[in-house]
């Protein structure tokens, strides 16, 4: 028996395993787009028919139009914040020997790992006592908190997959460590950098829990969705909404990782040569 089918033996449970978790977790999402156009306002078998009403409700809907640019807005300056301190922080930490490093890097990965809904009960008691306000600027505040650690986790690795001597090099030829950083290092790590600002868009468009505590008057567009889903006849809008969401998502999300995939086979082929 060759090696190579020995492994695909040795592989195939683990895909049939991966095929069923995949399954498990995405097969019920596809209900919401196919129910979107159901010409019914009730999720139920059989379908009574196609229909795009509910798409032209969602489109004519003022309130959903304003949670939806609330999203954006947050999302927007979230995930640019967060990509910033992710450059900061990654850089600092692989470029430097700085003392206690690694549980640093372990306070500011907390967040993955602590429930969101202790992370919004606390922001709301803490916004509460600073006297903030429940806002969008609060909201966005407890959003960077949840995407300033992708940011960080990926960008150490991307930081840490390009020749240094590239930068040495710029320092030889009389440049500065600014000048460096701007005109060598950033551009190397740019599809990095761009791919995790996607991907903490994504993050915080998508946020409920933490929107719920801290957005006040303002809903955020999950938010508003959840207020709408109380009364049977806004349900069928809110399913369009969802499938545009899960669509745009979705497309987004792959961008991201082909952008991040193509840098890192550009970096590694740049670093080649």
């Amino acid at each position: 028996m060759s090696g190579g089918s020995y492994m695909n033996r040795k592989n195939k449970p683990l895909m049939v395993y991966a095929v069923l978790c995949l399954a498990f977790l995405y097969v019920p999402v596809m209900f919401l787009p196919l129910f979107s156009f159901n010409d019914s306002q009730y999720i139920a078998f059989p379908i009574k028919g196609f229909t795009l009403q509910w798409y032209e409700e969602m489109w004519n809907s003022g309130p959903m139009h304003e949670a939806l640019w609330n999203s954006i807005k947050v999302a927007a300056v979230s995930a640019s914040l967060s990509t910033l301190l992710g450059i900061f922080a990654a850089n600092a930490f692989t470029r430097f020997r700085m003392p206690g490093s690694k549980p640093v890097i372990g306070i500011i990965m907390l967040p993955l790992v602590v429930p969101e809904i202790i992370l919004g009960t606390s922001l709301l008691i803490l916004v509460n006592n600073i006297g903030l306000g429940l806002s969008l600027i609060s909201v966005t505040m407890g959003h960077m908190l949840l995407s300033v650690p992708f940011a960080v986790a990926v960008l150490i690795s991307r930081f840490e997959g390009f020749d240094k001597s590239i930068e040495e090099a710029s320092a030889d030829l009389g440049e500065n460590a600014w000048g460096t950083f701007r005109r060598v290092t950033l551009p190397l790590v740019f599809p990095g950098v761009l791919s995790r600002f996607l991907l903490c868009f994504v993050i915080s468009f998508d946020e409920f829990i933490i929107a719920f505590f801290l957005a006040g008057a303002e809903p955020t567009l999950p938010v508003f969705m959840y207020s709408q889903m109380r009364f049977p006849q806004r349900l069928p809008g809110v399913l369009a909404m969802g499938a545009a969401i899960l669509m745009v998502s979705f497309i987004v999300i792959t961008f991201a990782e082909w952008v991040r995939r193509r840098g890192s086979y550009g970096g590694a082929a740049d670093t080649g040569l």
